[in-house]
């Protein structure tokens, strides 16, 4: 039985997990997967038998390799393991542990650092798109320290700019994968849309919410977490993702008007517990919801004008600042974000 493997532990963005070589996990993907179920101590509530925090936020896996293709530096497949459940997800990305991709590249001289910072292009496995992770590195070395700031994390550490290109469908074959602003589901109107992240975008208020609930309000409120998980069933088929019962994608977003000078509120489900803020994707998702005339967040959102807009997504604790490039016809070209990274730990991880 496959029993160990080196792994550096880190916090990408908002979210924490193992990041390993892929070649030092084994070729098989049952052994892998079961492999992973033990390091993080799945399936239980408390993943006290594992590395897992009990919290799907902290039971996240990155498995990187130095890429082939043409311009991309680094293949990036991100893993969800489930923590009440013995399920290991490929389904999605991960724009949070992204953010770690590049330092830990870096680190396992997977690239060459350069003297003040170092761009690693990024191949994300698991939808097939590439972003672009700018990384502090004076004097060859991973800087981890550093005055940016992200909600959801506290104190600083160095900025890590991430950029994305072509993120449109990349799970479900579209923008739109029905092809209109909005949908009727259950009897609520909401938008299916993948811009890196398939979500379910709806007014709070169509559910019976405010949408400015904090995350324990939400997750005890068993009704709503009912009602939305209705419409996530019966989305699935018409986002070209098949039976989602047991799947992590898609991602319901409760959307209300602004209260602290942002674009939008949103509260996310990933998908059966509360987020404690909003995955990178996600909010690159929502903010596009917003652009969509005719959509439910377009309907509560305060929207900048110029074809570059900034739009602030708020969240529970805090806010995520997404940066939008629009063409003349008024469709997203490009999505960047501010993420930051810190190494917790290096060596080898026993099962």
């Amino acid at each position: 039985m496959f029993d160990r493997a080196r792994v550096m532990w880190m916090r990408g963005g908002t979210s924490k997990g193992g990041y390993f070589l892929a070649d030092d996990l084994p070729p098989d993907t049952v052994a892998r997967d079961a492999f992973l179920l033990r390091v993080m101590g799945s399936p239980d509530p408390r993943q006290i038998d594992g590395m897992g925090g009990a919290d799907p936020l902290t039971s996240k896996v990155a498995l990187v390799r130095k890429s082939q293709r043409d311009g991309v530096d680094i293949d990036y497949l991100f893993l969800q393991v489930f923590v009440d459940q013995a399920i290991v997800s490929d389904a999605q990305n991960c724009g949070n542990i992204l953010a770690g991709i590049g330092p830990f590249a870096i680190e396992r001289r997977l690239v060459s650092a350069q003297q003040d910072e170092t761009r690693v292009a990024i191949f994300m496995e698991n939808t097939g798109q590439i972003a672009i992770a700018t990384v502090q590195t004076p004097g060859g070395i991973v800087r981890y320290d550093g005055d940016a700031k992200i909600d959801g994390v506290p104190g600083s550490a160095a900025p890590i700019p991430l950029e994305f290109r072509d993120t449109a469908g990349s799970s479900c074959g579209a923008l739109l994968p029905t092809g209109n602003a909005f949908d009727m589901v259950e009897g609520v109107p909401v938008t299916l849309i993948d811009n890196g992240m398939p979500c379910v975008v709806m007014k709070a208020s169509d559910v019976g919410v405010t949408g400015y609930e904090d995350r324990d309000t939400l997750d005890k409120d068993s009704a709503l977490k009912a009602r939305i998980e209705a419409i996530r069933l019966a989305v699935g088929e018409r986002m070209n993702l098949g039976d989602v019962r047991e799947k992590s994608v898609p991602k319901m977003m409760l959307v209300a008007p602004p209260r602290d000078g942002g674009a939008v509120t949103v509260r996310s489900f990933i998908p059966h517990r509360a987020h404690a803020s909003i995955g990178v994707l996600g909010a690159v998702s929502v903010a596009t919801a917003c652009l969509i005339e005719g959509s439910p967040a377009a309907e509560v959102a305060s929207i900048p004008s110029g074809n570059r807009k900034t739009l602030s997504v708020e969240h529970p604790t805090g806010e995520t600042t997404c940066v939008m490039e629009l063409d003349d016809s008024g469709t997203v070209t490009s999505a960047a974000m501010l993420r930051t990274a810190r190494k917790l730990m290096d060596g080898e991880i026993f099962a």
